[in-house]
């Protein structure tokens, strides 16, 4: 049987999906979560095959949620889960430690597939998101994220998902004064002057989901 835990914010998507692949024959769905530390504890706990993870939930997220549970163990397939990804985005996320991509669009065909195909050891990436990249390497400019840390985009993306400096703080056992240092010096880098504009920005690079940000 292939162990998997689905990670995704959205109530209705996450219990839809594991309500899906739990209908298959050798996929049993072992435990969910809401957020990126709760993703990080089931995985420790329960030990999955593999982790259905969407990269834009509250609290640290999907990214750093890969990265920790990739150093803790290298047994855990991450199958990111997400609407919109640009090319800088996927390279983060291979560089922490995921498995391959898969669109929130995707049929129920598709996913198991690329569930199999990412517990058989292979790579996986949806035509959508796959066209997507190609896409972006062709028509879009440098793109300014890059020039952040991944303690940075770290606390953009949750900027941009509406998180405070208090909360972000505490989520990232940071105090809010360094929190704010680094919110700071991701405006200088990014050349914007408010957390509106920050997310202005990453609706246009990708950052955020946008549509699906209003679920």
């Amino acid at each position: 049987m292939i162990r998997v835990l689905v990670a995704d914010d959205h109530h209705l998507v996450r219990t839809s999906i594991a309500h899906l692949l739990d209908a298959e024959p050798d996929i049993t769905i072992v435990g969910e979560a809401a957020d990126g530390e709760e993703a990080i504890r089931q995985a420790r706990q329960l030990k999955p095959d593999i982790v259905l993870m969407d990269i834009r939930m509250p609290g640290i997220g999907g990214l750093e949620a890969t990265r920790k549970i990739h150093r803790f163990t290298q047994d855990i397939r991450i199958l990111v889960l997400t609407a919109f990804l640009e090319e800088t985005f996927a390279q983060r996320l291979l560089d922490a430690g995921a498995h391959g991509f898969i669109s929130k669009g995707s049929q129920h065909d598709e996913m198991v597939a690329a569930v199999r195909s990412v517990f058989a050891g292979q790579r996986y990436v949806s035509p959508e998101i796959a066209q997507r990249l190609v896409l972006s390497r062709i028509d879009a400019g440098d793109n300014p994220f890059d020039q952040l840390s991944q303690r940075e985009l770290q606390v953009a993306m949750m900027i941009v998902n509406c998180q405070k400096v208090a909360d972000i703080a505490d989520r990232m056992f940071l105090s809010p004064k360094t929190v704010n240092t680094y919110r700071y010096r991701i405006f200088e880098k990014l050349g914007v002057n408010s957390d509106v504009e920050l997310t202005h920005l990453g609706l246009r690079h990708g950052l955020v989901d946008g549509f699906s940000e209003v679920e």
